[in-house]
């Protein structure tokens, strides 16, 4: 996938309305691949359904590549900016559980999250290094979470708790992007944190390391 083009600035000044201008090619482009798919998404129809030409979609992103990208940049960035932000400490692990799954499944499940989990599953044999960086940082974030949750643990075991949860919702997302109504994830995330926090309050009072293939 090519590199994202960072435009210039404008000679007359106007970087804000350049901003402006940027965001609403790249939400549009979200909306377009949200609604109606990826397949949708040409140059041609995202242009119309932002309102610009093509010329301005070069000037800011080079080309429909470097848009995709600037997309999976955006919703990467959200979305680990707020997995960064690990829950309150809490002494039951349930509660710890519940906070982290609900708040990840909340940044998961955002438009520019989504679409740009889309965009890498049909660009994959296009994927380039920058993308790759994106889900190991991602799945970093979520190693931290795991961490947070199984404090207490060997750092394997919460290691593993944090990629089920990576998983699991990763699971949820792209089952919403095979569908056209809203999916309720509310049982499957119920049934996660259940199933986490059992795991950690188990380990916890036996005083030792999990059953093997507990997780």
């Amino acid at each position: 996938m090519a590199p994202v083009v960072t435009p210039r600035r404008p000679a007359n000044g106007s970087q804000l309305r350049a901003d402006r201008t940027r965001a609403l090619v790249i939400d549009e482009t979200v909306r377009c691949i949200l609604e109606e798919g990826f397949a949708a998404a040409s140059a041609k129809h995202i242009t119309e359904r932002a309102g610009v030409t093509w010329g301005v979609v070069q000037y800011h992103f080079g080309d429909r590549e470097g848009l995709l990208m600037a997309v999976v940049d955006k919703g990467f960035a959200e979305l680990t900016e707020a997995l960064h932000e690990l829950p309150p400490d809490a002494e039951n692990a349930r509660d710890r559980t519940e906070f982290t799954v609900n708040a990840a499944w909340e940044a998961f499940s955002s438009p520019t999250s989504m679409a740009a989990l889309e965009i890498l599953i049909a660009t994959r044999s296009m994927r380039d290094t920058v993308a790759t960086q994106h889900l190991t940082e991602l799945a970093n974030a979520f190693v931290k979470l795991g961490k947070h949750i199984g404090e207490g643990l060997a750092v394997r075991h919460a290691t593993a708790i944090g990629n089920l949860i990576w998983a699991t919702l990763r699971g949820l997302v792209v089952s919403q992007l095979v569908v056209a109504e809203p999916l309720d994830s509310k049982r499957e995330r119920r049934a996660l944190v259940d199933m986490i926090s059992a795991y950690v309050e188990g380990a916890t009072t036996a005083g030792a390391g999990p059953r093997p293939g507990a997780i």
